[in-house]
């Protein structure tokens, strides 16, 4: 602090003149003997400058709060100094106070209690108290008592009454000021000198002697009620026994009666508050009436009426303390003291003396507080307690309840200052207040002071006024701007307060604010909707500001979250990557699901689900806005952070309201089915969050598989032409997806029904039981649930190929599979899974010395093949490849290579492609069997494409293998050194090119219709390896051969009927050159 600022300066000039007139009229004696009878002929000019000081500042209340307590520091500073003969070498350098002091001349204690007392300086005085250390409070307190008990006035009893009532309230809360901090090391460096300890505070109490006696500090109460015991009979008003008694009783009840703070209700508070409020205004009239300082005040004294006292009884027992007590009332009683008291029109002390009298007694009379008393002690205590339930039924004060106009203008300025627990009131003024101020001037609060006000419930309180208000009478313009004014407050709520919020407005209804105002009100929503989204899909993913765009979501998802959901899920699917965006906005907006996480929807689903059913049915058009409804599907089924490790959207609810209703036996026409399959198989591959048992079993699971068996089965016919009137049969693509799905369910129903088999034996019978009508291949897929509970069963065929244990596998009779099918059934169990896969060649009986089996297997492979091509789909046909080239490396599948497409012979050593040759031969004789007149009829044109996939697909594989077994590639080794270390692998490399290229023109053109779009690009595929050996490896074809070449692979590809091809593939193969 910068002590000349205010030291230096030309109010202490006025002070110190005064002091010096002061002394000049007390001559010959001196101000340090003056006596209290004295004060007044030196008062005069000392009143008259601290008048001039306080009463020229221009600053408000709180400039003249400092200055009084400037002047009454440098007085009491003065006496201090004085009495501990401040040693000056040291007091110039150390008290800031110095250079004021040495100009005054020297004054006593008399002058400081009179000064207090004649200018009201008593909450000033009690505030420098309690700066003081705990010794030096209570010597310094003594001295005052000592001086108003010679010879006292009313106005000396007011005085002691004023600095008790203002110690007993202590600082309030309120801020240290420099000048407390100044004061307070001063009587740190000066005190310790000047402490006049008594031995006996109070001569009339005797200390309990099982008390142990604290430090003398803290016996105030004994202090004050041996003053008042002094002076009681200098108590001559009702106001100064009322005020008197007050203390008592409040001191009584805050040192004995309660350890903890009382917690008030608001209401209690505010009648409380505006009781005193208009008390005061009553006394000190309008003009001069400071609400706002009077609100302060009174919250400063019902705290201090409701907080344990920081200044605990010093050997004073709760009985000792009613004892005096209930003597000093029964003296006043006596006396007629209280029966002047206005019972129309009461005073501040009487308010408080009838509230100081009802808790007290509402408190003895609850025993528990008081603790073991003996006989003498509870008898002291009903005598106090009828004394002063008798004085306060001989009060005739009335009840000071005020009604809601009078509360409403308190808790205004309460909140409008942010004055002591505003906070308490705002709920008050959200709901029961509104009505009792001008509209107007309520909602200008509201918008005053919109951060007060960022409650959950109080948000939602606000809300419930404006409909309320809205159902009456008012102005349309008002209840606007109230409701934007909401609008603001909510924007401006925690994350977790806004998702609470939401999640209430959506239990009242699905349209938030719109749905339960008038339209004028909420008119203009949809141009704010608009802008808010448009903002979002310009700029919001590109600006990264998450949450800037979380929380304009939010604003108008409290408006109306059934617009708002609707809008994010026509966004989510129109708008190219806008789906990532609004699904990590949803997932912060946990509160728009509308109920607590994992609780079950009705039957309806979520709001949310209904908004995604109506944007199915109106909004997808096409397979990207498919897959961007199903990226934005699976991202709200992801567990959120926000949320609580909760998605926003369950995986069983997506699943019930997108998946089950779709599915059904008849479903399979559905030209949507494989987007509800993804969906399905998206949800079950989500990581679960919940212990067993599993999300899916409360989506009917066995019912779930046996559909899904259903339709797996249906897929069987997929090119029979359906029946007249009937859904077309599922896709080959599809049935590659439903086998994903039935594997992926089939492994969760299986692992709950292992832990609980008992639970699901009947479930378990039923699926089985209403399989058994499926094909035997479809039941494969349910291994997984039924574990080890039931065989496999394949057709009795198949037993006679493969030697599998009777323990695990029985046979079937079936019609379709009589003798000599049981390769087909051997090649059908090979596509379903690697597992079965390795079991069927593991066990596959062959006896590979005898070469007729081996001959006459071969032959049985050729034509299984070819029956189970076409009903294969991409993974099936894979798995078959697989097992044939496992036939064909282990020796039991004989494949002759024929030198068809080959006008000499070529000198190379094709045993490292043999396997290759070998199956691609395989693949053409399976193809000319499928493409021969006994079975040209088996397919329709959508067959022959599918066919031509997987054969192109092989041939791909084919090519990959080729080019795995080239030793080095173009990058890792100069051309020089290529053409001199590896020739023959290239020229082996080319020669099995060209007979793949042959093998897949000669099915072009034996394929119904010839036109076979897949297998013209595996062509191109294949000329394109070609050329890129030949350009890595130069030497392997001479000009000659290359020209020989280029003219066979255009004879070969003359052959085809589309001309189109035709050309293409002849200038392909023109570019062909070896450099």
């Amino acid at each position: 602090m910068n002590q000349d600022s205010w030291l230096s300066c030309e109010k202490t000039a006025v002070l110190q003149g005064a002091f010096l007139l002061a002394a000049r009229l007390y001559q010959p004696a001196s101000l340090s003997a003056l006596t209290k009878e004295d004060w007044g002929k030196v008062c005069h000019p000392i009143l008259q400058a601290v008048r001039e000081i306080c009463g020229q500042d221009r600053g408000g209340c709180q400039t003249t709060s400092h200055w009084r307590k400037k002047i009454l520091c440098i007085v009491w500073s003065k006496v201090l100094g004085r009495e501990s003969m401040e040693d000056v070498e040291i007091g110039w350098r150390e008290n800031p106070f110095f250079s004021l002091q040495s100009s005054l001349p020297d004054i006593n204690r008399t002058v400081l209690f009179e000064l207090v007392k004649v200018t009201g300086f008593s909450q000033i005085y009690a505030e420098l108290l309690l700066c003081l250390p705990s010794a030096h409070l209570s010597a310094e307190l003594q001295k005052l008592v000592q001086h108003v008990a010679c010879n006292s006035t009313e106005k000396d009893v007011c005085v002691l009454l004023e600095v008790w009532w203002e110690l007993w309230k202590g600082c309030g809360g309120q801020h240290k000021e420099d000048l407390d901090t100044v004061f307070t090391a001063m009587w740190t460096r000066l005190g310790n000198t000047n402490v006049e300890f008594s031995p006996q505070a109070a001569k009339r109490f005797k200390s309990d002697p099982n008390t142990p006696s604290p430090p003398l500090a803290t016996d105030l109460l004994s202090i004050f009620l041996n003053a008042l015991e002094e002076m009681e009979s200098h108590l001559s008003t009702s106001e100064l026994c009322c005020f008197a008694l007050s203390n008592c009783l409040d001191f009584l009840y805050t040192t004995h009666l309660i350890d903890v703070a009382d917690v008030l209700p608001a209401e209690v508070k505010l009648q409380s508050l505006t009781g005193a409020v208009a008390v005061r205004k009553r006394r000190s009239g309008k003009e001069t009436f400071n609400l706002v300082q009077v609100i302060s005040e009174a919250q400063r004294d019902l705290r201090a009426t409701h907080t344990p006292s920081q200044f605990k009884p010093c050997g004073m027992t709760l009985a000792l303390t009613l004892l005096t007590v209930s003597q000093l009332t029964q003296a006043w009683i006596q006396r007629g003291l209280f029966k002047s008291v206005d019972g129309g029109n009461p005073g501040d002390s009487a308010l408080r003396l009838k509230s100081s009298l009802a808790r007290v007694l509402k408190s003895l009379e609850d025993r528990s507080v008081l603790g073991n008393i003996d006989g003498a002690e509870l008898q002291t205590l009903n005598q106090a307690q009828s004394t002063l339930r008798g004085l306060l039924e001989s009060l005739s004060l009335p009840d000071m309840e005020s009604n809601a106009a009078e509360m409403a203008p308190v808790a205004l300025a309460i909140i409008d200052h942010r004055l002591e627990g505003f906070q308490d009131f705002t709920m008050m003024y959200a709901t029961d207040l509104s009505w009792s101020l001008r509209e107007e001037d309520w909602i200008n609060c509201l918008e005053r002071n919109k951060n007060a006000f960022q409650q959950k419930d109080i948000v939602l309180k606000l809300v419930s006024t404006l409909i309320a208000k809205c159902q009456i009478d008012i102005e349309v313009g008002q209840c606007r701007k109230l409701k934007d004014t909401i609008v603001d407050i909510f924007s401006e709520l925690p994350l977790a307060e806004k998702n609470a919020t939401l999640a209430e407005m959506l239990m009242c209804s699905s349209r938030g604010l719109q749905g339960s105002l008038p339209q004028a009100v909420t008119e203009g929503f949809n141009e704010e909707l608009n802008m808010a989204f448009n903002c979002l899909i310009q700029g919001g993913a590109a600006q990264g500001d998450l949450s800037s765009a979380v929380s304009a979501v939010a604003r108008v998802a409290f408006q109306n979250p059934e617009a708002t959901l609707r809008r994010c899920c026509h966004l989510a699917v129109v708008n190219l990557g806008a789906h990532s965006l609004l699904s990590r906005i949803l997932q912060q907006l946990s509160g728009l699901r509308g109920n607590a996480p994992g609780g079950v929807e009705g039957a309806e689903g979520s709001l949310l689900c209904r908004c995604l059913q109506e944007t199915v049915v109106t909004k997808l058009s096409s397979a990207k806005e498919e897959d961007q409804f199903l990226q934005f599907l699976v991202a709200l089924m992801q567990p959120s952070i926000s949320g609580g490790g909760w998605s926003f959207l369950l995986p069983e609810e997506v699943v019930c309201a997108f998946v089950l209703p779709h599915l059904s036996p008849s479903s399979s026409g559905d030209c949507r089915l494989e987007l509800w399959l993804r969906l399905l198989l998206s949800a079950l591959s989500l990581d679960s969050q919940e212990p067993s048992p599993h999300w899916v079993l409360n989506c009917s699971p066995f019912p779930l598989l046996y559909i899904l068996c259903q339709l797996l089965n249906d897929a069987s016919r997929c090119w029979q032409p359906p029946a007249e009137g009937a859904s077309s049969h599922i896709s080959m693509d599809c049935k590659d997806l439903l086998v994903s799905v039935l594997t992926a369910l089939g492994k969760v129903v299986g692992g709950e029904v292992a832990s609980a088999p008992n639970t699901w034996s009947r479930a378990l019978f039923w699926l089985y039981n209403k399989a058994e009508a499926l094909d035997w291949t479809v039941r494969f897929h349910l291994k997984a649930v039924w574990g080890e509970h039931f065989k496999n069963e394949v057709p009795s065929a198949l037993l006679a190929v493969c030697e599998l244990p009777e323990r695990e596998w029985s046979g079937l009779e079936l019609s379709q599979y009589g003798p000599g099918t049981g390769l087909l059934a051997w090649m059908e169990c090979c596509g379903l899974s690697n597992e079965l896969q390795e079991t069927m060649l593991t066990c596959l009986a062959l006896d590979q010395h005898r070469p007729d089996d081996v001959d006459m297997f071969s032959k049985g492979v050729l034509v299984a093949l070819t029956q189970v091509l076409p009903w294969s789909t991409v993974a099936e046909w894979a798995r078959l490849l697989g097992a044939t080239r496992e036939l064909l490396r282990s020796g039991r599948l004989h494949v002759p290579f024929s030198l068809e497409y080959v006008e000499f012979l070529p000198l190379l050593d094709l045993r490292q492609f043999s396997c290759e040759l070998r199956l691609s031969v395989l693949l053409l004789r399976v193809l000319q069997l499928l493409c021969g007149s006994s079975c040209s009829d088996w397919l329709p044109d959508r067959g022959w494409a599918h066919v031509g996939r997987l054969y192109a697909g092989a041939m791909r594989e084919l090519i990959d293998s080729l080019r795995a077994k080239l030793p080095i590639s173009p990058g890792d080794a100069s051309p020089k050194r290529l053409t001199e270390d590896l020739p023959s692998a290239s020229q082996e490399v080319l020669f099995v090119l060209s007979q793949l290229f042959c093998h897949v023109q000669h099915v072009q053109v034996m394929m119904p219709g010839g036109e076979c779009q897949a297998l013209f690009l595996c062509a191109l595929e294949i000329l394109t390896h070609y050329e890129d050996v030949l350009v890595a490896h130069p030497g392997s074809s001479s000009r000659l051969e290359s020209r020989n070449t280029r003219h066979f692979f255009t004879t070969i590809t003359d052959n085809l009927g589309n001309a189109e091809m035709k050309a293409v593939l002849h200038q392909k193969i023109s570019q062909l050159s070896s450099g």
